[in-house]
């Protein structure tokens, strides 16, 4: 075995070692004419040794001229050698090479069977599971829709069980957009905007649009960047617009707002959004249309009635409890009600986010999802209020775990994106991205065959949508709303399960109109205040 003293000489010989023989191979063959040819590989690297010795940014490089620049590289390599040699099928990270094999073959239509029983250890306190009936269904419906707005929208919406989830033309090419919307028409289900606005490349196909509006108000801002009725009731008339979302924060940045640099803001994007071209394209962290949960369900109406009647809800990641119970007391207070919430968690997330946010801040969806379905469940307004649940939702055992929680419907992102090619090459926010999915280089978007990648996006939801409907049928149900809490459960160790409403509390309807000192949400509930989102003292 070599010491690790004889390494690091071996390192330091190098340094000076194969700059010296390049240039001396250099020299030797520009005298030898037979060798020359050799120059056009010889020349430039010395030119990049010499450069490296002198420059004065990068300490390696100029204490190791030309070899240093192998760690760079490597690094960039570092995420596909990972992903291809090194990590286990259920390694990988934020997908495993397992969830992302099935979505890819779900999106091409191949055979997403698995052999020799799961790789999952069952007795790992992360292991959970759906129970089963002995007197299976084979007579259910051959699908199903969530209905949004009934008997309060003059447009009530009809949404599929699994929808694209918030993404932006800005964060995804114009090709991906495009796939994307079709494959939503295909399959009949919809394409939520992201907050980016409704660009050319949403309304291309005509797929089923959820227009999502954020703090920066993009498609229908005034100049100085506050909401535009006029602008908005004008392009909230089109048909293909079903329903209107409005952004409160989102699981990879909850309560961060964002900048596209204005290099990135480009004449299409600038149209797109209503900004000025070249500058930077702000999205503040808070909204300047409301200020308090009374007058944010106040503009939700306004919004209704400028759409025509469309459904209007709200998207966040939960934060502090007592805000989104101020949100539910403001609508008990007042009788006006969301249509939808969607729920995103913690764990979601596409583009790019503060290393900080998407690991440290923001409720993983689980716990969001019980405290949002307990604060509508508790008031008595689960029926009229839908709750859609976005959080790294792939397969149809994940769909099913989610109505076990209390959502209507779910939203995926990162799993369309598996769908029209990506690889996971975590390059989103460097504009490198190698299958054109999250990039706005032309020559990056040309491997993006828009007619390919949306039958692919159909495709996977139509297959994960029977993967649900197998579950459905297995436990014995007739749709998925009847997949209650315990039919779901979690291993709390090796030695110890329960269902999971013996591990979390679900309230029962009108328990927290009823009596709320006696529920779990009780310090929250006094809390929350429908005129502040300050926490009542």
């Amino acid at each position: 075995m070599i010491s690790s003293r004889w390494r690091g000489s071996a390192i330091e010989y190098a340094r000076f070692a194969i700059p010296a023989l390049l240039i001396a191979a250099t020299i030797a063959a520009a005298a030898f004419p037979r060798a020359r040819l050799s120059l056009i590989v010889l020349a430039p690297l010395v030119v990049i040794a010499v450069w490296d010795f002198f420059q004065k940014r990068h300490s390696l490089r100029r204490n190791y001229p030309l070899i240093a620049r192998l760690r760079w590289i490597f690094e960039d390599l570092r995420p596909f050698a990972r992903a291809y040699f090194v990590e286990g099928d259920l390694d990988g990270r934020p997908f495993n090479h397992d969830e992302k094999a099935l979505v890819y073959a779900r999106a091409k239509n191949e055979l997403d069977a698995h052999p020799f029983g799961t790789e999952l250890d069952v007795y790992s306190d992360e292991y959970e599971w759906l129970g089963h009936s002995m007197a299976p269904r084979a007579d259910i419906a051959p699908s199903w829709r969530a209905r949004v707005g009934e008997g309060r929208c003059a447009k009530p919406y009809d949404a599929a069980l699994l929808n694209i989830s918030a993404m932006s033309f800005g964060a995804l090419s114009a090709k991906a957009i495009e796939a994307l919307n079709l494959g939503a028409k295909l399959g009949d289900f919809y394409h939520d905007t992201g907050e980016g606005g409704y660009s050319p490349y949403h309304r291309k196909h005509g797929g089923d649009i959820v227009w999502e509006l954020g703090s920066g108000y993009f498609g229908c801002r005034t100049d100085d960047g506050r909401f535009d009725a006029a602008r908005f009731t004008d392009a909230a008339a089109n048909d293909q617009i079903k329903m209107i979302e409005i952004k409160l924060s989102q699981g990879a940045k909850p309560g961060h707002g964002g900048v596209l640099p204005a290099a990135k803001v480009s004449a299409e994007i600038a149209a797109t959004r209503g900004v000025p071209q070249g500058q930077d394209c702000i999205s503040p962290a808070a909204h300047t249309a409301f200020s308090t949960p009374r007058e944010m369900i106040e503009w939700a109406a306004r919004l209704r009635d400028m759409s025509g009647g469309k459904p209007v809800g709200i998207k966040l990641c939960i934060g502090q409890p007592h805000e989104y119970l101020a949100v539910i007391k403001a609508m008990v207070a007042s009788g006006i009600l969301l249509d939808f919430i969607t729920v995103d968690g913690g764990e979601g997330g596409t583009g790019a986010a503060p290393v900080e946010f998407s690991n440290s801040i923001g409720m993983p969806l689980r716990e969001g999802l019980i405290l949002v379905r307990n604060g509508l469940v508790g008031t008595g307004l689960k029926d009229q209020v839908k709750i859609a649940a976005a959080g790294k939702v792939h397969s149809g055992a994940g769909l099913a775990m989610n109505f076990a929680l209390g959502a209507d419907w779910c939203n995926a992102a990162r799993a369309f994106m598996f769908s029209l090619g990506c690889v996971q090459s975590m390059k989103c926010h460097t504009d490198l991205c190698p299958t054109g999915v999250a990039t706005q280089d032309a020559l990056r978007q040309r491997g993006l065959v828009v007619e390919d990648k949306a039958r692919r996006v159909a495709s996977f939801q139509k297959h994960t949508l029977t993967g649900l409907r197998e579950i459905v049928t297995a436990m014995g149900l007739e749709t998925p709303w009847q997949i209650a809490p315990h039919h779901l459960s979690q291993r709390l160790n090796s030695a110890r399960s329960n269902p999971i409403d013996r591990i979390y509390d679900f309230l029962e309807p009108g328990e927290l109109l009823a009596d709320h000192k006696g529920t779990s949400l009780a310090r929250y509930w006094a809390a929350a205040n429908p005129d502040s989102f300050r926490m009542t003292p």
